[in-house]
């Protein structure tokens, strides 16, 4: 494992001075990379926002609207497990395209489902497509930047993700009323169109193609995220910092809308104009966390955003006045999904060339999860309370990211990649 060389005192390796600077291939990557998270970010926000007009056409009742969101992530997390895979054994650029094409053509078709059953179907196997993608797209993009831009370049890659959420946000009240639930299906396939042409132009990562010529890189890549002590330890780390992202991102987005709309009575679009504040606060976050860790290194960025989530989830659920929570929900947004930006170097450094992507996607995945209990948690503690206590009782799972943080995760900064 990459950590052994921290974790035995010795100096890691460091990419040589020839490597400091990105090619173009890089940022053919970057960008392809980028704009299939997007295409993530897009399709999961806008979902959420058409299910009304969905049961309102097909009929649907409360638990088969929210089958469909289910369905939608077990399928994320399935494919996850095996893209990543399939990715460390067959290449990148190769299984990147498999996935982008999956999850084109099932979304497109979800544009012309007449009823539960086969939307349901179009939903799931357009989540296979779409948790497929997102490990390699980061494992991509890790392995063709240098080591000392390598934070920036994960953090840039996350962006794709809230700049799709972003446009779902702004763009959702303003076209649904016009083109339909079926018409932003439709509208939900450009990204992996884009995504798919970039990725033409682009070829595999010499780190991944001088590791695929090794007969000892073709062992099992599930197995090697566990290939010792340290990695093992790692690993329950990483878990645990990927579960906290996701319980708090699903657990405060899914439910902002409500709880502006109760403590300030705000409507549809005022709400999602709010909630797109705390998206920039997001992306703001993103990219700095990215510069920072490229150079004061992982650990200590990621413990001090997790510091702020814990101050500013505490400090937004005093507030009650509508200035004060919309420029207090954008520097809570900073801190809470800032970290996104940090966890493709993080687990890009932590394992081999032939357990990367695995490690990208069956890793986030379960801490996506576990984050899917996030929004079922913060809702029954806001029956039970209150939204506001709810949202600060989010504060104790920061704490823990931060334990984890300290005693579990590996500082890696500058390794090269093996």
């Amino acid at each position: 494992m990459q950590a052994d060389a921290k974790a035995s005192g010795r100096r890691a390796p460091i990419v040589p001075d020839t490597t400091l600077t990105a090619d173009k291939n890089a940022w053919k990557a970057l960008i392809a990379s980028a704009t299939g998270y997007a295409m993530d970010g897009f399709d999961l926000l806008i979902l959420g926002f058409m299910l009304p007009a969905i049961a309102l056409e097909l009929h649907l009742s409360t638990q088969q609207s929210g089958a469909l969101v289910t369905w939608t992530l077990i399928g994320a997390v399935a494919g996850g497990i095996v893209f990543g895979s399939l990715s460390d054994r067959y290449g990148r650029i190769r299984v990147l395209t498999w996935t982008i094409v999956l999850f084109a053509v099932f979304t497109g078709l979800c544009a012309f489902a007449t009823g539960f059953w086969d939307l349901l179907a179009y939903r799931t196997i357009a989540g296979i497509g779409l948790g497929g993608e997102f490990g390699i797209g980061m494992a991509l993009a890790a392995e063709a930047w240098p080591a000392k831009y390598r934070a920036r370049a994960s953090s840039y890659v996350a962006l794709g993700w809230q700049a799709g959420v972003l446009a779902a946000s702004l763009l959702t009240p303003l076209l649904l009323p016009h083109i339909g639930w079926r018409g932003m299906f439709l509208l939900g396939v450009a990204p992996a169109i884009i995504a798919w042409m970039v990725r033409n132009s682009l070829h595999e990562p010499e780190v991944f193609v001088r590791s695929s010529m090794k007969p000892e890189n073709k062992a099992n890549a599930f197995k090697l995220l566990v290939a010792d002590a340290n990695t093992t330890r790692a690993s329950i780390g990483i878990v645990i910092l990927c579960s906290v992202q996701n319980f708090g991102y699903y657990g405060i987005m899914i439910w902002l809308p409500t709880y502006l709309g109760k403590t300030l009575g705000f409507g549809l679009t005022k709400s999602a104009l709010w909630t797109s504040v705390t998206i920039v606060g997001m992306m703001i976050g993103v990219f700095i966390f990215g510069q920072l860790a490229d150079r004061i290194g992982r650990k200590p960025t990621f413990l001090l955003f997790q510091a702020g989530s814990v101050v500013m989830v505490i400090f937004y659920s005093t507030l009650s006045t509508p200035g004060a929570m919309l420029w207090a929900g954008a520097v809570m947004g900073l801190f809470i999904n800032g970290m996104i930006g940090g966890y493709g170097a993080l687990i890009s450094e932590a394992y081999p060339t032939a357990a990367r992507a695995t490690a990208q996607n069956v890793l986030f995945n379960i801490g996506r999860a576990v984050g899917g209990l996030g929004p079922i948690i913060v809702g029954g503690l806001a029956a039970s309370y209150s939204l506001q206590v709810a949202i600060a009782s989010l504060a104790g799972i920061y704490v823990l990211d931060m334990l984890a943080t300290l005693f579990l995760i590996p500082e890696l900064k500058g390794v090269e990649l093996e």
